[in-house]
């Protein structure tokens, strides 16, 4: 087991006129080696939750668990805990700092005092997991587009050999070919990483064809959680919490609407290619037939 949360809750500015329940009785159990999209609305609680994960917060009450230790812990136990949690945040190449890509992504391995042989290795292999040829290690960060950039500040997470992979709206800001890129890239980590990871979405699209399992937050609470096609079969209950469906699902109950013989449950692209090729070989078979 990767992750145990047990009735989790979490209070911003207690005691306060501003006081808010953040998170509100959370129980959530995931299982090493899964891949899970974390999506709601915002203000929904998914930020809070995630950085619970490596005990960057810690609960007002109930308990996070990764891999049988606890995050309410200090010291050194807690350095090993964020070594195994990485978390990558919104805009993470703001904390871009060093003058070479190579040093950026270097930085977590060298605080672990491994030998230099080895920092090279995990240099070197993360910019390879994220797509980073080697000519860019000795330029600057500074240099780079805003997907490179992404790219980097994810492998400096990645070269600390994390069991759990965290990625909070990896693609926010960027444009659709810098999107597309880094999605690819996350999921060519978790092919060949052998790691649990966790996206956290505003995109449908992305999550429905992605991750194997969604969790919706609503209001601080586990609003939903299954497969892709449990959660978005819920698609009434989801459009009143402010959140929607994939686009192509709502093009398919609009073509089933109008007569067609199709499956309505589809929620990706490559699933409605598949759809419509199998229907129109349907169609061409009674034509022949008749």
């Amino acid at each position: 087991m990767a992750i145990k949360i047990e009735n989790l809750d979490y209070i911003y500015m207690p005691g306060s006129p501003f006081e808010k329940k953040a998170l509100d009785n959370i129980n959530l159990q995931i299982d090493d080696g899964e891949f899970v999209g974390l999506i709601g609305h915002t203000g929904s609680g998914k930020s809070t939750l995630v950085q619970h994960l490596n005990g960057l917060l810690k609960p007002h009450s109930g308990n996070v668990v990764i891999n049988g230790h606890s995050t309410d812990t200090k010291g050194e136990e807690l350095k090993r805990l964020r070594c195994d949690v990485g978390l990558v945040f919104q805009y993470p190449e703001h904390q871009l700092f060093e003058e070479t890509v190579y040093k950026d992504i270097a930085f977590g391995p060298q605080n672990l005092g491994l030998s230099k042989d080895e920092i090279d290795l995990r240099v070197r292999d993360a910019a390879r997991c994220v797509g980073l040829s080697e000519d860019v290690l000795d330029k600057s960060p500074f240099d780079l587009s805003g997907g490179q950039k992404r790219r980097v500040a994810i492998a400096g997470v990645i070269s600390m050999r994390p069991n759990v992979l965290v990625l909070d709206e990896p693609t926010a800001g960027l444009d659709p070919a810098g999107r597309e890129a880094i999605l690819s890239q996350i999921k060519s980590i978790y092919d060949e990483g052998n790691m649990t990871v966790i996206l956290v979405s505003h995109s449908m699209e992305d999550v429905a064809r992605l991750v194997k399992r969604l969790i919706v937050m609503n209001e601080g609470k586990v609003f939903a959680d299954g497969t892709v096609e449990e959660v978005f079969s819920r698609g009434t209950e989801l459009r009143n919490i402010g959140l929607n469906v994939p686009q192509v699902n709502i093009l398919f109950d609009e073509l089933v609407s109008r007569g067609l013989d199709i499956n309505s449950n589809v929620y990706t692209v490559e699933a409605a290619k598949r759809e419509l090729l199998a229907y129109f070989e349907k169609v061409k078979e009674g034509k022949e037939n008749a």
